[in-house]
């Protein structure tokens, strides 16, 4: 019977030396078994005396059928983003703390991957968001999010004030702090504590959340995913911007920019083992029922 995947990419925590054991029996075992094995250049250096081939992340996604990222949700952040294009799947191994998108333990590793490489996983789609900051009507800096778009204050004591129109429709400006815009993926992580509500996965779904609001009455909403969202600043006083996508941080947005906001047309697909349970999750990683 011919194998679902034929070559297999490897992403890991590149500033963290304790994945060495991990990356290291992962490559052995795939190896074993016969897969031609690319990994990361900036997670090769972990790898002890295991013949893989190596090539940069931006590139992992031409060469593989599937790529497995090891670390927490920052790598795999950083996996979708790199392979969104190509279309292939990811799994997630988690080694760091949290790992809402992580949910392989590392004590099972081989044996799990044993049974997801055979065919028997489930497939879910997430949907990542790209920003575009426009200046003068051109687009100066462009990048994408799979958790949340983020606008902060910057190297100011003051609240920014921010008008939002969704397709165009003016919805509210606001002072704050800032303001989170995340997808369903998002939800669980910097808009969740900020006050955001948990999303289902599968929801065609976007949150704004407000970063301490100078009116409480400005409260979350939730709109769908299909929006076009449009950030501009109303304040007259030239302030700096921060604008961040996931961890990737846009500095020195100014006052006369324009944040735009629209969901990505292809989505990363994620495999999880079988019997995955996006409520058992929660409860696990959110001492619910404890």
């Amino acid at each position: 019977m011919k194998r679902i995947f034929q070559t297999i990419g490897i992403i890991g925590k590149p500033s963290d030396s304790g994945i060495i054991e991990t990356i290291t029996r992962l490559c052995a075992y795939l190896i074993t078994q016969n897969y031609q094995v690319f990994v990361a250049e900036n997670s090769a250096k972990f790898v002890q005396n295991i013949p893989v081939q190596v090539c940069q992340i931006s590139e992992l996604g031409a060469h593989c059928d599937v790529v497995i990222a090891l670390g927490g949700d920052g790598t795999f952040l950083a996996a979708a983003r790199a392979i969104v294009a190509n279309d292939i799947p990811l799994i997630g191994v988690n080694l760091g703390r949290l790992g809402f998108l992580v949910d392989i333990s590392s004590d099972i590793l081989v044996e799990t991957l044993t049974q997801m490489l055979s065919g028997n996983f489930s497939e879910e789609k997430r949907y990542l968001l790209r920003a575009k900051i426009v200046r003068n009507k051109q687009i100066i800096h462009e990048e994408t999010a799979v958790n949340e778009v983020a606008i902060h204050r910057w190297i100011t004591p003051s609240m920014i004030e921010i008008m939002t129109k969704i397709d165009g429709v003016f919805l509210n400006s606001q002072r704050s702090d800032g303001l989170i815009i995340a997808t369903p993926t998002g939800s669980t992580a910097y808009s969740l504590s900020a006050g955001g509500p948990i999303l289902y996965p599968s929801l065609n779904a976007l949150v704004l959340v407000p970063l301490n609001p100078h009116t409480l009455s400005n409260r979350p909403i939730v709109i769908h995913d299909d929006a076009e969202i449009e950030i501009s600043f109303c304040q007259n006083k030239q302030i700096n911007a921060l604008v961040t996508c996931d961890h990737i941080e846009i500095p020195d947005v100014l006052i006369s920019d324009k944040i735009l906001i629209k969901k990505e047309p292809l989505p990363i697909r994620i495999l999880h083992p079988e019997g995955h349970d996006f409520f058992e999750i929660l409860r696990n990683k959110l001492n619910w029922s404890h």
